[in-house]
């Protein structure tokens, strides 16, 4: 495959940044993007030119570390990581655009990489539980209901790669926040904290400079974990003028618009949605319904 690829370098936070074009050929369709990227450095170094900065790890779609818009899109044309998206995806003599994340709580550290600590700082605020110290507790000795388990372990895949804040409008990480309150939340131990979480968790988000949430649905659209907004927001209580409460019923439910796609997990299916916003004032049934469990 020939290629030209217009990708953001900038040296660091503070210096001016802009699109540079390369054009890259013999790339196989097995390859997956980030070993493209790789072909792409190892000929810039032989040309004595800088290579381009980009942040992996596991390159196995498990740490959430990968982090580029490709074409406009978190992630690119597929749901999943950069790092498990593969070249197939595109066309010979396709024009990539590459660019970080964009969102002012993610500030550039060079070309590619943003500094993503900010989502430490939401989880040091209160994404965690009172734990006595000593040994290990017997497995069994904290019974969880089926159902709140499985919510837990559902929102619990959250990998924190960022793209929900990339994709949104607005810079929100409110998917993300949701997501980390839901499963401590759902499970016996997280209960001491649970409505504290909260109030902190939030006003940490605030803090950082992310944006409110108007339940647009371009995060659980992007989101490669596959997680959707009326599954994660359930604890995070109604915006006040003055500030942010808690209350433990869901207070706006997203209803999505969406074009069908195969079932791809247990939390609904593929989409690309658009969301209207319906509010209610009773609390939501617990356990969760199957129509309150899947899309509108």
């Amino acid at each position: 495959m020939r290629l030209t690829l217009k990708i953001w370098r900038q040296e660091n936070a503070s210096a001016p940044g802009a699109l540079q074009t390369y054009d890259l050929d013999g790339i196989s369709a097995d390859m997956s993007f980030l070993e493209m990227l790789d072909v792409l450095n190892e000929k810039l170094q032989g040309e004595g030119q800088e290579p381009v900065a980009f942040d992996h790890d596991c390159r196995e779609g498990i740490c959430g570390t990968c982090s580029l818009m490709i074409n406009g899109e978190a992630h690119g044309p597929e749901v999943t990581t950069t790092c498990q998206l593969h070249m197939r995806s595109f066309n010979d003599g396709d024009t990539i655009t590459i660019e970080p994340w964009r969102a002012d709580a993610f500030p550039v550290v060079r070309d590619l990489i943003v500094d993503r600590s900010a989502f430490d700082r939401i989880i040091q605020s209160g994404g965690f539980i009172s734990a006595n110290t000593g040994s290990a507790p017997e497995a069994n000795s904290v019974p969880a209901p089926r159902d709140k388990a499985m919510r837990a372990f559902n929102v619990a895949t959250c990998i924190g790669c960022g793209a929900c804040v990339a994709a949104c409008p607005n810079g929100s990480a409110s998917l993300f926040m949701g997501a980390k309150i839901t499963h401590l939340g759902e499970l016996p131990q997280g209960q001491p904290e649970r409505y504290s979480r909260v109030v902190d968790m939030v006003a940490q988000h605030d803090h950082e400079g992310f944006g409110g949430c108007t339940n647009i649905g371009e995060c659980a659209s992007a989101c490669p974990c596959l997680l959707y907004t009326a599954l994660c927001i359930w604890y995070i209580g109604p915006t006040e003028s003055a500030g942010r409460t808690c209350t433990p019923h869901l207070e706006v439910v997203v209803r999505t618009r969406c074009r069908p796609g195969p079932p791809v997990g247990p939390v609904g299916s593929q989409h690309r949605c658009s969301a209207s916003v319906a509010r209610r004032t009773e609390p939501l049934p617990r356990p969760w319904s199957d129509v309150e469990r899947r899309p509108f």
